[in-house]
């Protein structure tokens, strides 16, 4: 494929969904090792968390700069350095001989993993224009979600066969054949290239700008709250699955398989119903469902109902509301900024990011063998969602830039 040229196609989309699935990979994936990592690792709880709160640390703050690089030089480039800065990372997970060196690995993996959802969202945005972009990300959305529903499974029976290395030695693997794939395949879609997009002064204008436009932020933190609701149940579900309900590494993978079926249906059904209801009625309506859900697994935990169907059904209903909300407000968010696109995705995915690295760092402090830590967390998380639609989003119309 030409360099200068990227055209909508199945392969693309294909590409497209195996680069913004970079990030749940390379948390879910080595979901079902943490007990055994922990152990083998000499460490606790709290450590073998920080190993996933410092990814989204570095996949936040490596979010900002990729954006305004792919501004200025193109799409193109700045995914491939970052998909090679992740190859790095995750040989660097694959041979840490301590807890210290694979949070480093880890953070250094971050910093490449996250050029994939950035740049993947803002080519679905070069691609396919503001109006059929929620529906393209609805279904990008729909099949990322395998990552998720595959990778704890694969992971569990890796972890079993071998040990927790093996999950980063696929990592590897996976990365190396993805920058094959993209060097081959991914031409360029940035045709609104702006030779300031990387000076300082004009990415603090226009993060700026951006956050001044209430309707911007009030998607933006729809999106950043729905997805730190869902990150609060990824960090702790293996803990929670195995260590307070007794679940092997492979039946916790199927547990979160389970979870994650009710993101696909999410997605799957915000694309079919997007021309009909459109994003923004779409997006309060997953908001209010994923609240209700959030509170429901919170009542039942404050009752003292620990068990794995309190946690289940409730999540699922929860994980069905964000798989419609976080496309909706990704694809809102981006629509008013065609030569800012990359920018416009960056500050969204820094959000979405540092707010799931704080509610994974407070899970992984405050699990003390209780579900409760955890449903409040998700149950704030979509109940802040809400709050943002009610205040920023519903019935506003966003700035054009």
């Amino acid at each position: 494929m030409s360099q200068d040229v990227a055209r909508p196609g199945v392969a693309l989309a294909v590409l497209i969904t195996t680069l913004v699935a970079l990030g749940p990979l390379s948390t879910d994936f080595y979901l079902p090792s943490l007990p055994a990592l922990t152990e083998a690792l000499g460490t606790d709880v709290a450590g073998a968390q920080m190993t996933l709160s410092v990814f989204l640390v570095g996949f936040a703050v490596g979010q900002l700069f990729y954006g305004p690089l792919s501004d200025r030089f193109g799409r193109r480039p700045a995914l491939l350095a970052g998909l090679f800065i992740y190859l790095l990372g995750s040989l660097g997970c694959t041979f840490a001989a301590d807890i210290e060196w694979l949070i480093a690995a880890r953070f250094a993996q971050a910093l490449g993993a996250c050029a994939g959802p950035v740049l993947g969202r803002a080519i679905v945005r070069d691609l396919y224009g503001p109006h059929d972009a929620a529906r393209m990300l609805s279904y990008v959305g729909a099949a990322m979600a395998l990552a998720p529903l595959l990778g704890p499974l694969l992971g569990g029976w890796l972890s079993v066969w071998f040990d927790w290395r093996a999950c980063f030695v696929f990592l590897s693997l996976y990365s190396a054949a993805l920058l094959l794939a993209s060097g081959w395949m991914l031409g360029e879609s940035n045709h609104h290239r702006d030779r300031d997009a990387t000076r300082p002064g004009h990415i603090v204008a226009n993060y700026r700008s951006l956050l001044a436009d209430r309707h911007y932020l009030g998607v933006l933190l729809c999106n950043g709250l729905a997805y730190a609701a869902l990150f609060s149940f990824i960090s702790a579900s293996s803990f929670v699955f195995i260590g307070l309900f007794g679940f092997s590494p492979q039946a916790m993978g199927l547990a979160f398989g389970a979870m994650v079926s009710g993101y696909i249906v999410g997605s799957t059904g915000s694309g079919r119903l997007g021309a009909r209801f459109g994003s923004e009625r779409l997006l309060g309506a997953g908001a209010l469902t994923g609240t209700v859900a959030g509170a429901a697994m919170l009542g039942l935990a404050l009752a003292g109902v620990e068990q794995p169907l309190a946690v289940m059904i409730p999540m699922w209903f929860a994980a069905c509301a964000i798989g419609v909300v976080m496309p909706n407000a990704v694809a809102l968010g981006l629509a008013p900024y065609p030569r800012m696109a990359g920018a416009a995705a960056s500050l969204m995915g820094f959000s979405q990011m540092g707010l799931a690295a704080l509610a994974g760092l407070w899970v992984g402090h405050s699990f003390s063998g209780s579900v409760l830590p955890m449903a409040a967390l998700i149950a704030g998380g979509m109940a802040g969602s809400l709050l943002a639609w009610l205040l920023w989003v519903r019935g506003k119309r966003a700035a054009v830039a």
